[in-house]
């Protein structure tokens, strides 16, 4: 432990205690001994306590209680310490010898006070001995800190790293103390602010030091707060959408820190860390309106709505990149909406509304986060949707059948026809009526183009389950489901998988702040519009790539066919299965494929050749290659940092409060939702024997006869 010394001078008025800082201060102190007729009191600091070597005289003033930072006491660590001088009091007073070398310092206090008269004791120095060890760090005395929470930081790694722990001795918006945990051990640090008025901390005394025992060394010390954890690991996080999980943020702390931390502090760790990258929910909701404002001034003709209640609490938002709306003039018009739960603090569900290009990719349109799937919410969101792609009655809605979105849809679109997803339809009948035998006769039914053999498919399921062929007919309504029932033209789009697509794409995104979850969406937008403007150009074919692949066995399959002009426009085609009859023109066939799909069958194939004709002529302009260009000819532009936003006053200052959310239960945040009605999910088995996932103890291949965590374990008879 370092000493420093100290001694009053023999005056009448009260003055600071002199330092012995070297032979020449210890030989001014015996000088004035032999002048004075009274006794100079020695001042002797231990451990940061000023300890006396004699008996208090009346002049002496008292210690201070009220722990200020001013007095002789508080400043001992900036003093220098003196070493390596043995005092030795005799009948002539105190005389100063160097020990002899090899011998041991002797701790002046003990022998000042005849605690040691006979023994002597080693005073730890800061050289390094064979009982001590340095902690590897870089700090020295005089290295500056931007603030003094990066000060904390930089020791609280260096104190993982080594695997000791320290205390804080004193610490205030000016001061930072500490030392090790160890009170006989030597490592301490004392740092200040430069001038009172500057943030920067610098180091004014470092011991790096330890003489303490390894009985101190703990892997889960004070430092490894989730705190530090999340600081740590959060670099893993930036420009990912998952990132580790606690079980790995566990693993970074053991290899990269040397701090073994429990899986609760990992969790909050990994939280914390995603709260530095991504920012708090609660700052989401500040800044939305001018990450809105943003979006809208680098994106022309960007569409973004914020509703809030009485109170300025958020309750929906609305986004149409103005990319894509221009951009759906290029698509089929049928558009596919459905709703996905987040995982986030306040909770709510993003709603979706996509389309599909000509080569069968989502092509997102509007995104909007509700508080949840109700009518009142799905009749706001398709308010914003009516407003930015209008109402027609060639535009067609696929959704499930929720009664919400049923009653919203019918509220806000007077021409739009709305069809129900048949996958939900089919999941419906299998938890209903217990039936998955016929499900293979339910999609003939849903895919057939003809109502003769649609009605062949009917018949099969009535015969077997008359209950689903009336569930079927009068609650669902064949016009819902069946494409060739449908009022409208919904081409070959009977379910919603595109919008599960996109809600797959965001599985890890749906616990973000809503800001960070908007950023992710835009990034994505951003990616496939870059990506499939770059294919689109290098198109070489006249129609998309998965249009010319579909296109292109039909082409084959209509050779050989007999071909029958009936008019300039109407030919009559023999052969196959099936005949057909077809109008160029008007661009029909009698095997209702060409009407539906708008994709030339094998009749209108061969009806063109004998017309000679260019069959692609009679494509939809949807599937060609120059709308699957001028769909993404544009581009979504990020809104970048923070610090380089130019927002108005009157957006700056709006209030968005965050929305009320009802306490969470106890225990872990549930992130998986519950299954869809008829919905089946496979479990996963684990293996007994070798404690592998995928198969059970009879079928395991593996040699080992118990899994690692349950090895016997030798019990004490």
């Amino acid at each position: 432990m370092d000493l420093v010394l100290s001694y009053s001078p023999p005056l009448n008025k009260k003055c600071s205690p002199l330092v012995l800082k070297d032979d020449e201060d210890v030989a001014a102190l015996l000088a004035a001994r032999s002048d004075s007729t009274c006794k100079i009191p020695l001042g002797v600091i231990v451990e940061r306590t000023e300890v006396c070597a004699y008996e208090k005289s009346s002049q002496e003033s008292s210690d201070d209680t009220d722990g200020s930072h001013d007095g002789f006491r508080d400043n001992y660590f900036d003093l220098p310490v003196f070493r390596n001088v043995e005092l030795t009091e005799n009948d002539n007073g105190v005389s100063v010898t160097q020990p002899a070398e090899g011998n041991p310092v002797v701790d002046p206090l003990l022998r000042l006070t005849g605690a040691a008269s006979d023994e002597s004791v080693n005073v730890p120095t800061t050289e390094a001995s064979d009982s001590s060890f340095r902690d590897g760090s870089d700090l020295h005395e005089g290295k500056y800190f931007n603030t003094k929470k990066d000060l904390k930081r930089k020791l609280s790694d260096i104190a993982m790293k080594g695997n000791f722990e320290f205390r804080t001795r004193k610490s205030n918006r000016s001061l930072w103390v500490i030392e090790c945990i160890d009170p006989n051990c030597s490592w301490r640090l004392r740092a200040s602010k430069i001038v009172p008025e500057s943030t920067k901390f610098v180091i004014r005394k470092y011991v790096g030091v330890h003489c303490c025992s390894l009985l101190n060394r703990n892997a889960n010390h004070r430092q490894a707060t989730y705190v530090v954890i999340g600081e740590q690991v959060a670099p893993q996080y930036v420009g990912v959408e998952k990132g580790p999980g606690p079980k790995g943020v566990q693993t970074f702390a053991r290899t990269k820190l040397g701090a073994q931390i429990s899986y609760y502090k990992a969790w909050r760790g990994r939280k914390h860390a995603h709260t530095l990258i991504r920012g708090s929910p609660e700052q989401s909701f500040h800044i939305l309106p001018s990450y809105f404002h943003m979006l809208e001034k680098l994106n022309p003709g960007t569409v973004t709505r914020i509703e809030v209640d009485g109170e300025s609490r958020f309750k929906y938002l609305f986004l149409a990149f103005g990319v894509a709306i221009r951009g759906f003039r290029y698509m089929r018009k049928v558009v596919g909406i459905d709703g996905t739960f987040l995982k986030g603090q306040y909770r709510g569900v993003l709603l979706v509304a996509t389309a599909q290009d000509g080569n069968g990719q989502c092509y997102p349109l509007a995104w909007g986060i509700v508080d949840s799937e109700n009518e009142d919410a799905w009749t706001w969101f398709l308010t914003q949707l009516k407003e930015v792609i209008g109402d027609t009655d060639e535009l067609a809605l696929i959704s499930d059948r929720a009664p919400s979105i049923k009653k919203a849809i019918s509220t806000v679109f007077e021409k739009a026809h709305h069809g129900a997803c048949a996958w939900h339809v089919a999941q419906n009948i299998k938890n209903k009526f217990k039936c998955a035998d016929i499900m293979g006769s339910y999609w003939s039914a849903v895919n057939a183009y003809r109502c003769e053999d649609f009605a062949g498919y009917m018949t099969e399921i009535s015969h077997r389950y008359p209950r689903v062929a009336e569930y079927l007919e009068n609650e669902v309504g064949f016009e819902k489901w069946s494409r060739c029932h449908y009022p409208g033209l919904r081409y070959n789009i009977t379910t919603t998988n595109m919008v599960e697509s996109l809600n797959s794409m965001l599985v890890n995104a749906r616990d973000f702040p809503y800001v960070a979850l908007l950023d992710v969406i835009q990034e994505k937008m951003s990616k496939w519009w870059n990506d499939r403007r770059i294919v689109a150009m290098a198109i070489t074919a006249p129609l998309t790539p998965s249009r010319e692949s579909e296109f292109r066995p039909r082409f084959a399959q209509s050779n050989g066919r007999h071909t029958l002009q009936l008019n300039p426009v109407t030919y009559h085609v023999k052969g196959g299965e099936l005949e057909g009859v077809v109008d160029i023109f008007n661009k029909t066939c009698t095997c209702k494929e060409f009407d539906i799909d708008k994709l030339p069958c094998v009749h209108a194939i061969a009806a063109a050749h004998h017309a000679q004709v260019s069959v692609y002529s009679l494509v939809s302009p949807y599937y060609t290659k120059e709308y699957y260009v001028l769909a993404y000819g544009e581009t979504i532009y990020p809104v970048g940092s923070q610090s380089q936003w130019d927002i108005p006053n009157e957006v700056a200052t709006r209030v968005v409060l965050p929305r009320e959310v009802k306490e969470r239960k106890r225990g872990r945040p549930k992130t998986s939702r519950f299954p869809s009605v008829g919905e089946f999910r496979k479990r996963k088995n684990r293996c007994g024997k070798c404690g592998a996932y995928g198969h059970y103890k009879k079928k395991c291949n593996s040699q080992t006869g118990s899994t690692e965590g349950n090895q016997p374990t030798d019990v004490p008879v």
